[in-house]
């Protein structure tokens, strides 16, 4: 068996694998934490190795599985809401807070992992590229048509024509295959930037949509999903990192994104008038994903 941290940095491209490394994690963490500190509704443990503390990125109690065979009987639940939602089956708040749980934990128990047996700028790497992954793996199981696009923008300078390359974390289509290309993004597909916290981040969205539409020449559709916007501060404490304010005057005076979702969603995100913009990620599979793709 391959070691740990090459598991973590490792593709995954199905939900079966994502759930051997969880469990695989979930293992290691239970064998190497050495205490930890409960702040509001996160936990932060930390692990001691030859003198050597190492703190783990603030864990959600309410959304966090730690009991493996929690987690196994929660990923089969899973597998059978996505093939329902696949089937256009209805779907019910547990199914949804099994989403959010099991989707959380598969994520958390990555970063966990790797913030442990990984040096920080590697973490940060491969955190991002397992959540893009993970998400691409559920809009597959749903039935939605996906792909990863780079959509390539000509412009001219003194030397002759450049192109600027805007990447898209991912293209959602309603039909059976994407249609958007590297010259061209199809008005009824969505635009989707996935990213574990907003910070430093939520700017460029906006900024993006305002170039992709000058450039295609036609509204497109364009949401962003994130996996949280709480941070460590210190050792003990906790900070969140929605920068609400900001969000709220780029929609107001630059453009309106088409929707905000986490899976664990900061304190602002749940209450008015930002609850009008962001909801959960169970909610955009279940619920918005429909109206979304609809012409």
């Amino acid at each position: 068996m391959i070691s740990l941290e090459k598991d973590l940095q490792t593709n995954k491209n199905s939900l079966d694998k994502f759930g051997e490394i969880t469990k695989r994690n979930l293992t290691h963490l239970n064998n190497v934490i050495s205490d930890s500190v409960d702040k509001n509704d996160y936990i932060i443990y930390s692990s001691i190795n030859a003198n050597t503390i190492k703190y783990v990125r603030p864990i959600n109690r309410h959304l966090f599985i730690n009991d493996i065979n929690e987690f196994e009987d929660h990923l089969i639940s899973l597998k059978d809401i996505l093939n329902r939602i696949s089937k256009n089956a209805k779907t019910s708040k547990d199914d949804n807070k099994i989403i959010d749980r099991t989707i959380y934990t598969i994520q958390q128990s990555i970063g966990a992992g790797l913030d442990l047996v990984a040096n920080p700028n590697s973490a940060r790497k491969h955190m991002g590229n397992r959540f893009e992954e993970l998400i691409t793996v559920i809009f597959s199981e749903i039935g939605i048509a996906n792909k990863k696009l780079i959509l390539q923008i000509p412009y001219d300078i003194e030397d002759g024509t450049k192109t600027y390359k805007c990447e898209n974390d991912l293209v959602l289509s309603p039909f059976n295959q994407v249609r958007s290309s590297t010259s061209f993004l199809h008005k009824d597909e969505i635009v989707v930037s996935i990213k574990t916290t907003s910070k430093d981040r939520m700017g460029k969205m906006f900024i993006d949509k305002i170039l992709l539409e000058r450039f295609i020449k036609h509204p497109q559709k364009v949401i962003g999903i994130f996996l949280n916007d709480v941070q460590r501060k210190e050792t003990n404490n906790i900070s969140f990192t929605l920068v609400s304010g900001l969000f709220m005057v780029y929609s107001k005076f630059l453009t309106k994104l088409d929707g905000i979702y986490y899976l664990d969603p900061p304190p602002n995100a749940t209450k008015p008038p930002f609850s009008e913009h962001m909801s959960r990620f169970s909610d955009l599979i279940t619920r918005d994903i429909g109206k979304l793709l609809s012409p």
